[in-house]
């Protein structure tokens, strides 16, 4: 196996900005000449503060910031700014020449600080930017900005998955990593940057990733390290006063879900209701108890000691009828044409732990994430069935129709030994029923691929439900029919079909505004698809772009350089890597490896 030695320079750079834009535009357009400012909110870990840098980067800015040690020293986050024997008023005075005050950890400000930082709310001559923290408590001036509506509040959101997806591959992780643990690394952090670059850090300096074979991307199988950040968001679970709790979240840590036997006794319901209250476990509708937050069983199993783990720990070949419920509740979803997302945790768990995945079970889990648009995902199940020198044909398959729709079909003759995919199919749903979702029978996968390729006079007669109204709704060229079935095909899950449908409806609509509605739409979706590249979404792409990114994306795309580039256009290397940037944003793309098949592509 080959691990990875950590590059300590690596880390000293900052990571990119990504996955925000909008947020960041928000932020901006609160600066503007006729506004006074905003709050920006949100758990601590959650980007607020480089959002915040970000918005304010190359502007006359003056900034303050609230600390622990002196929320009881007056004034003290405006030391550099006022006087020490300032008053409220001379305060206020001395900042009248400031137009942009950026004021982060707010809620950590001495009361006469916040006092200030309200003053100049209201009298609305200075404009805020306001940051503060959920959680914790606020002073009353702070909390007022927003509750007495003087200044407008946007509330952060946990980074998404592709987002935080996108974030690893624009470099954040220093080197290409496969999407399961890309998928492991937010599952774990939910949406907290802060952790995640510490265990993005750690993972790397304790040489816990290995090369993918066939592949240029690194995994992280095995334990999560225990480092300070990790300690300190989980010093509530390890840290339980009373000795049954600590021994139930350890039970569910290592064998979890735990059924709520009340007759049996096996949970001690007393010392579970104290758990739930703390937010440290959830019971569902069957009685099953699990961990509220991913992050608590890994930490609790990596503590353990070694005796107590092998006491607690169940084997891989223990997971056999959980694994075997996870595999039929997937292909019931698949047969109901039902994908919308749903928990397998017994799946990825084995995955973490590095254990073999059964080629059935990694078919199955590949075809779901394929049919959800979930391309690199599905890649790396299907990787999965075959990791130890299997040749499973049904991995093969699907590994060989993910490179398919992500624009590779040299990768999928290949994969596939040469075999006939339909003409290229795109797809192959195979065996989706029921009433509501409609039918795509074995035979009819064919069907299904000439619709999406727009060909919908060869599925006539072929296909049920959705799947046929979609034939019909474009054998028509109906626009707003193909709108509606886009958005049934996404609410059940189909994120890339339904990108197709709105894609084919922009060239069937003959109002102009409605056709740029639905190509904000399919291009929405596409994004969400990890590089899908399918001929109905051919020519959409580029057209997201500006006059400018597209120019340095063509550059790009021919080979050259940033700086190369930059010296072509007479622009700065940052300013032609931060268009860069821009653009695998709205086009979804994770680096410039993508662009020669996005300049092939029409307009």
């Amino acid at each position: 196996m080959t691990t990875f030695e950590r590059d300590a320079k690596a880390l000293e750079l900052p990571w990119p900005f990504t996955g925000r834009e909008h947020e960041l535009e928000l932020v901006r357009g609160a600066l503007t000449a006729s506004r006074h400012g905003i709050v920006i909110t949100g758990p601590s870990g959650y980007g607020k503060t480089r959002l915040v840098t970000e918005a304010v980067r190359g502007t006359d800015c003056a900034r303050v910031a609230g600390t622990p040690e002196t929320r009881r020293i007056r004034f003290a986050a405006f030391a550099h700014l006022i006087p020490e024997t300032a008053s409220l008023h001379g305060a206020f005075q001395h900042l009248s020449d400031v137009r942009l005050l950026l004021v982060d950890d707010a809620h950590l400000l001495d009361d006469a600080s916040a006092a200030l930082v309200h003053q100049l709310a209201v009298h609305g001559r200075t404009r805020l930017l306001v940051v503060t923290t959920y959680g914790t408590t606020a002073p009353g001036a702070i909390s007022r900005l927003w509750t007495g509506e003087l200044l407008p509040r946007l509330s952060l959101e946990p980074l998404p998955q592709e987002e935080t997806a996108r974030l690893l591959a624009a470099g954040a992780a220093g080197v290409g990593l496969e999407p399961l643990t890309v998928n492991r690394l937010h599952r774990l952090c939910q949406g907290d940057l802060r952790l995640l670059r510490d265990l993005v850090g750690a993972v790397r300096e304790h040489g816990l990733l290995s090369r993918v074979s066939d592949a240029d991307e690194w995994a992280w199988r095995g334990p999560v390290p225990v480092t300070a950040t990790v300690r300190e968001r989980t010093a509530h679970v390890l840290d339980r006063a009373r000795p049954e709790e600590s021994e139930i979240l350890e039970r569910l840590a290592f064998a979890e879900p735990l059924r709520l036997d009340l007759e049996r006794d096996r949970l001690d319901l007393h010392t579970l209701e104290h758990l739930e209250a703390d937010a440290l476990v959830q019971v569902d509708d069957q009685g099953a108890v699990r961990l509220a937050h991913p992050l608590h069983g890994p930490v609790l199993r990596a503590a353990a000691g070694r005796l107590r783990a092998r006491r607690l720990s169940r084997t891989p070949e223990q997971c056999g009828p959980a694994l075997d419920a996870e595999r039929a509740a997937l292909s019931r979803r698949i047969e109901r044409a039902d994908v919308r997302a749903m928990p397998a945790p017994v799946g990825e768990w084995l995955v973490a732990e590095g254990a073999p995945v059964p080629a059935g079970y990694a078919a199955v889990r590949a075809r779901y994430a394929r049919l959800r648009g979930e391309l690199r995902e599905a890649t790396a199940w299907a990787r999965e069935g075959v990791r130890d020198g299997g040749d499973d044909p049904s991995c093969r398959l699907e590994l060989a129709l993910a490179a398919a729709q992500s624009g590779d079909p040299a990768a999928a003759h290949e994969i596939s030994g040469g075999r006939s995919h339909g003409g290229g199919a795109v797809t192959r749903p195979a065996a989706a029923r029921g009433e509501a979702g409609g039918t795509v029978e074995a035979d009819g996968a064919d069907a299904y691929d000439a619709v999406r390729l727009g060909a919908p006079e060869r599925a006539e007669g072929r296909l049920t439900g959705v799947f046929a109204e979609h034939a019909d709704a474009l054998a028509r060229s109906d626009g707003p029919a193909l709108d509606q079935v886009a958005e049934q095909l996404q609410e059940r899950g189909f994120l890339l079909f339904a990108a197709e449908a709105h894609a084919q409806a922009v060239r069937a609509h003959r109002d102009p505004r409605a056709a740029r509605t639905s190509r904000t739409r399919a291009v929405a979706l596409a994004r969400r698809c990890q590089g899908a590249r399918t001929p109905a979404l051919s020519g959409l792409v580029l057209g997201e772009l500006t006059v400018r990114q597209r120019q340095i994306v063509t550059l790009a795309a021919s080979g050259l350089s940033n700086r190369q580039i930059a010296e072509k256009l007479t622009l700065s290397v940052r300013t032609v890597g931060n268009h860069l940037y821009s653009a695998y944003a709205r086009l979804g793309a994770s680096d410039r490896r993508v662009l020669p098949r996005l300049e092939e592509q029409p307009a």
